[in-house]
């Protein structure tokens, strides 16, 4: 354990739960270092002064002087989500709040600044604690909207009153679970959020009441060994993110272990974990890192590249596609139908599943590994309201993504779960710009023009019916997601107003309040939006004549003769856990009537969407479930379902195209021949990774036979051995009464000891 001081702030406590009626403990950490300073010897003989979370785990040295800290000019790490810095809060708390800084974990102070600040750190905690009013989350960003940052906020509205103005590193610092910036090694990790190696996570709040450190011998369940994270990550990057995750994890292990030890514990019993814990290559992973020039690099001394005009010759901007899901089995096999059908569109730029998702659900979940994953806490249940409404998690996902998250791309491209992609989606076709994003209609939004928009925006003229798909540059979605929540907020506390004459919702019941969210969010900034109908299209609806739309959007039910598809359906179906599971096939395009070339157009697409899904869960069960009794598809046929699509398509129109990459032909003979595309790469590789499981019939019946006649065999010798001892105890002539005692003495002690072996084996 490290040399503790004891700090006596029982009073503070009393204080504050007099005044505001909470218990919190985060004030423990400036009234602990206000106490520290007042009491502790070592404070008299120090310059500098590290602040530090306890859960964060150092990965090398951290000098104050070396990162660049200097006297009234600390060194701290970026919290970009205190919002509370641009607003009214600074102007409540604080008199000068032009220098109000958005920082915290990481604080390297000289120790004269900390004397003189300590004090106010305590005193602003205790005043945000008790602004209730203002605890809302479009103010302080805080997503649960109960005054539990009034600690960090403290701290920067106490920094701002003596002028103290920081210098802000937001690379020093990395959160396990996130993908550090390239060319950077971070030297401290806070494990303050749940994070997760392939199906392995970790979240520090499900160990809240643990005695681990007391109880002998007992660690945190061990996360993926380094030859296993080698599989499962291809981007050299995010490789390295996935490392950290599980650098972190076993230090802490490798620390209990020490503690124990320290505690007289007994040694622990070998095992494949604790042997790695003490090789050279745990030695060699967790060796000390040091900072870098790049490191050290502080956000105000960031080089901005000039604009330039960019065109097909120049580099495009950077993409990130990102879609919001919860921990169920219903958005698990959505979320492997997007995954599926994203790595065939050719989508430029990664993609990030934002999961929300409480404690509890996420200690049972299995679906870690379906996408890469940011963890975000659920607001389903309304932390201050108690109003269920999932839907919210979308724009307080996407809120808690851009704060948490080192974004790196210059748009986003928002997705629901419940899409298939069949091309790329990016800014430079759709043509979407810094003020000007590209989305697509959602004509329903009747609220847009009527007293909806006027109760819940200053700019009614400028809202616009869209959603489903969102194309933003970063720098509008960073301005725009927390009115994004906030409206939504407002929207769907509005039930005076849930009528379908005024929102256009069927049901009545404010169940489209997130979409008037974006809508009204949207207005309030003058977002003005570039619609796009030829993005999108319902399966079910007629297709226009020779559009390529890049996204099925299967909210709704939709048919094919008598068979038909509403994911509604398959709310409480484990699709992707229960091994070869698959949605009922449509009908075969042969069967269509030919004679309606719309409806047989929209047919098609529905038929492509229905059988993209299943393609997706059989991949991904092919890659789960390897199993010798499974139904296996041999490579040609694999093609050809893979094919099967766009073929179809192509028997209806030669225009529409499948943007996946298969092979289109003509089965009518009306066209002379189409473009032909090889697999993916992405493809090939799920593919080559179903061969290998396969299993010839002819092994598993040599296999067979070989064991039964195994056991035959063995039969038929023991068989003999018992008859040849039956013969030679027959032909024994007259043993003698002592002789017989002895040897039956011994038999039967014999017997006995190869029976106590036999309970002992």
């Amino acid at each position: 354990m490290v040399q503790t001081l004891e700090t006596n702030i029982t009073r503070t406590h009393l204080l504050i739960q007099e005044k505001v009626g909470f218990w919190y403990p985060a004030i423990n950490k400036p009234a602990g270092v206000v106490h520290w300073l007042k009491h502790s010897k070592e404070a008299k003989n120090v310059d500098w002064v590290l602040i530090l979370d306890a859960d964060m785990i150092i990965r090398g040295p951290i000098l104050p002087w070396e990162l660049g800290a200097e006297k009234g000019r600390p060194v701290a790490a970026y919290y970009g989500y205190l919002k509370g810095c641009d607003n009214i809060l600074a102007k409540l708390h604080t008199k000068h709040p032009d220098l109000c800084d958005k920082v915290g974990g990481l604080l390297a102070f000289h120790i004269s600044d900390l004397r003189r600040f300590a004090p106010l750190w305590l005193s602003k905690t205790e005043e945000v604690r008790e602004d209730k009013e203002h605890w809302a989350t479009n103010i302080t960003g805080d997503i649960y909207g109960k005054g539990w940052i009034s600690e960090m906020y403290g701290y920067s509205f106490g920094a701002a009153e003596i002028g103290l103005r920081h210098k802000i590193n937001d690379n020093l610092m990395l959160y396990p679970g996130y993908v550090p910036r390239e060319g950077i090694e971070p030297v401290l990790l806070h494990y303050g959020l749940p994070f997760s190696v392939g199906n392995w996570s970790f979240n520090k709040l499900a160990h809240h009441d643990d005695g681990i450190v007391y109880e002998c011998n007992q660690l945190f369940p061990e996360p993926p060994y380094p030859k296993e994270v080698l599989q499962l990550e291809l981007d050299a990057n995010r490789r390295r993110g996935l490392f950290i995750s599980i650098e972190c994890i076993n230090t802490i292990n490798e620390g209990l272990l020490l503690q124990h030890g320290a505690n007289g514990c007994p040694k622990p019993a070998w095992s494949k974990y604790l042997s790695f814990l003490k090789s050279k290559s745990f030695a060699e992973l967790t060796k000390p890192k040091y900072v870098t020039p790049a490191t050290l690099k502080m956000m105000d001394e960031e080089i901005i590249e000039a604009p330039v005009d960019r065109d097909d010759r120049k580099a495009h901007p950077k993409i990130h596609t990102v879609f919001s899901t919860e921990c169920t089995t219903y958005f698990d096999w959505q979320t492997v139908g997007l995954m599926h059908s994203f790595r065939l569109s050719g989508q430029p730029g990664n993609i990030t599943r934002l999961l929300s998702c409480n404690d509890e659900d996420l200690r049972k979940y299995k679906g870690n590994d379906l996408a890469p994953t940011h963890y975000v806490p659920s607001m389903s249940r309304h932390p201050l309201t108690g109003d269920w409404y999932p839907a919210i998690n979308k724009p307080a996902a996407v809120l808690h993504w851009l704060n948490h998250v080192n974004v790196d791309a210059e748009y986003i491209v928002i997705l629901d779960a419940d899409m298939i992609m069949r091309g790329p989606i990016t800014p430079w076709e759709f043509k979407a710009s810094r003020g000007h994003p590209v989305s697509t209609p959602y004509d329903y939004l009747i609220g847009c023009d009527n007293e909806l928009a006027k109760l819940h925006t200053s700019h009614p003229e400028a809202c616009d019916k869209v959603g489903g798909v969102i194309i933003m540059h970063i720098d509008d979605l960073r301005k725009f997601a927390m009115l994004w929540l906030h409206k939504t907020e407002e929207v769907r506390a509005d039930r005076a107003h849930y009528a379908r004459n005024i929102t256009g919702d069927i049901y009545e019941s404010g169940w489209i309040s997130e979409m008037y969210g974006y809508s009204f969010g949207a207005a309030e900034l003058k977002l003005k939006h570039t619609i796009n109908s030829e993005i999108l299209i319902y399966p079910g609806y007629v297709p226009a004549l020779n559009v390529k739309y890049r996204v099925f959007h299967y909210g709704l039910r939709f048919s094919v003769g008598n068979w038909s598809f509403d994911k509604a359906d398959w709310r409480e179906v484990d699709m992707v856990n229960r091994c070869w599971s698959q949605f009922p096939d449509p009908p075969d395009s042969s069967t269509l009537d030919q004679a309606n070339q719309e409806n047989l157009r929209r047919d098609m697409l529905s038929i492509e969407c229905a059988k993209t899904l299943n393609q997706a869960l059989e991949l991904h069960h092919k890659k789960k479930c390897p199993s010798a009794d499974s139904i296996l598809i041999s490579k040609g046929d694999e093609n050809t379902e893979e094919r099967g699509t766009s073929k179809e398509i192509g028997n209806t129109d030669a225009s529409i195209d499948s943007i996946t990459n298969h092979v289109a032909t003509n089965n009518s003979g009306e066209l002379a021949s189409v473009q032909k595309e090889e697999l993916s790469s992405v493809q090939k590789e799920e593919l080559a990774s179903v061969q290998k499981d396969e299993i010839p019939k002819s092994l598993r019946f040599w296999v067979v036979f070989l064991w039964a006649f195994s056991g035959f065999g063995f039969l038929v010798v023991i068989f003999l051995v018992y008859s040849g001892h039956s013969k030679r105890r027959t032909r024994m002539k007259h043993p003698s009464r002592r002789r017989r005692s002895f040897q039956s003495g011994f038999m039967e002690s014999n017997g006995r000891d190869r029976h106590g072996r036999d309970v002992d084996l």
